[in-house]
């Protein structure tokens, strides 16, 4: 789960990083109203969505005047931002965050991230910060530092001096970048956090480290014990098939295919998708239902897929191992018979009470295509998908 960068600044400022003064914004009005109450002369308007590369996409306004920071918030809110992060589709801009101006003397780059493959949390910094840290990393790579910290042990004091000297700074900071850096993997551990980005952290003219922009995301299958932070989740920024299936609890990333899959297990949903488009398709989504297929859960999948308008085939592939095949073919039956299906239906069946399933789904009188093989049953979704579409052409 990922939330906004205000949010994430309010968490960090409550392990010790420092941030600059800010208010949350709805209307100009509300823009206006927050930078009187910062003071000073200039104020930055940021856009609040779940994306980097804002800026790029004229999502951060600096402004000198109350009319100015009025006109940018007016520009902002209800506007789609669309970056490399959002896709073509975009974010829409419903908050802004106004904080006051900075006297920047330096920017810096510091992050901390899990890394599966060295199952340790990586710390990541470059003294060459406000960039994206992709192109840094293929332009040039030798300007960042990465330091592995063990999760038993901890991040360590010697290893947050190190990196605070691998961000160029000088020794007067050092007690300071030591401070912020400790926050923020208290913030990860205690919080469940699987990110913590600051890009830029910034040295200003009054040689004060301030975190300028924050990014974090949190473990989802953590959210259960973390309250605060399941209550930061905002939906409008998210895939509404997504989110809908999460409050079901189905596991759903969509996709920009037009064959819907509903499938047990995600190594077979990943094959699944891997042979629709080795026979000439493209996925509409991933579904893993789970060990725990009933029929009401079923019918649930159905309706999540088929609320997509662009699929146009749909195909269900089950192995039974704890769950049985017969269990499985009355789900779909009963769910086919409850949406009264408009696109073609594939259904293969595997495992514990196959041919009881089979018969089922061949006795129900529906006009289920079924298949024996999972490559059968991908051939067999993209004809169906190619005859819909032919259809609708002719």
């Amino acid at each position: 789960m990922d939330i906004h960068e205000y949010q994430a600044k309010q968490l960090l400022a409550e392990y010790g990083v420092k941030i600059a003064a800010g208010g949350l914004a709805y209307s100009p009005e509300d823009a206006v109203q927050r930078a009187r109450e910062i003071g000073g002369h200039v104020w930055v308007v940021k856009a609040q969505i779940h994306s980097g590369a804002r800026g790029k996409a004229g999502g951060i306004k600096v402004c000198k005047t109350h009319d100015e920071v009025s006109d940018a918030a007016e520009a902002l809110l209800g506007k789609k931002l669309v970056t490399h992060q959002t896709g073509p589709a975009g974010k829409q801009c419903l908050r802004l965050y106004i904080e006051a101006g900075t006297d920047i003397a330096k920017e810096i780059y510091f992050s901390l991230l899990i890394d599966r493959a060295h199952e340790r949390i990586v710390m990541v910094g470059s003294a060459q910060g406000g960039m994206e840290i992709e192109e840094l990393a293929e332009n040039n790579p030798d300007a960042i530092k990465k330091i592995y910290i063990e999760p038993a042990v901890g991040l360590q004091d010697f290893q947050a001096r190190e990196m605070a000297f691998a961000l160029g700074l000088h020794p007067d900071l050092v007690p300071q970048a030591v401070k912020l850096i400790q926050g923020c993997y208290r913030a990860m551990r205690e919080l469940d956090a699987n990110m913590v980005e600051i890009n830029p952290l910034v040295i200003t003219g009054h040689d004060e480290l301030i975190a300028l922009d924050a990014k974090m995301g949190f473990d989802d299958n953590a959210l259960f014990r973390r309250q605060k932070i399941s209550e930061l989740r905002d939906k409008t920024q998210e895939d509404p098939r997504e989110m809908a299936a999460a409050d079901r609890g189905l596991s759903y990333v969509g996709l920009d295919g037009d064959i819907g899959c509903m499938i047990n297990g995600a190594g077979l949903a990943m094959a699944t998708m891997d042979m629709i488009k080795l026979a000439g398709g493209e996925p509409a989504n991933f579904l893993d239902v789970g060990g725990g297929a009933s029929a009401e859960r079923t019918e649930k999948a159905f309706r999540m897929v088929l609320q997509d308008k662009n699929v146009k085939a749909m195909l269900v592939n089950i192995f039974a191992g704890i769950n049985r095949c017969d269990w499985i073919a009355e789900g779909v039956v009963q769910a086919v018979r409850k949406i009264d299906m408009k696109v073609p239906l594939i259904v293969r069946l595997s495992g514990t009470n196959v041919e009881e399933g089979r018969k089922i789904i061949h006795d129900s009188g529906l006009p289920i295509i079924t298949a024996d093989t999972l490559a059968e049953a991908a051939e067999k979704a993209v004809q169906a998908r190619n005859e819909v579409v032919a259809k609708a052409q002719g």
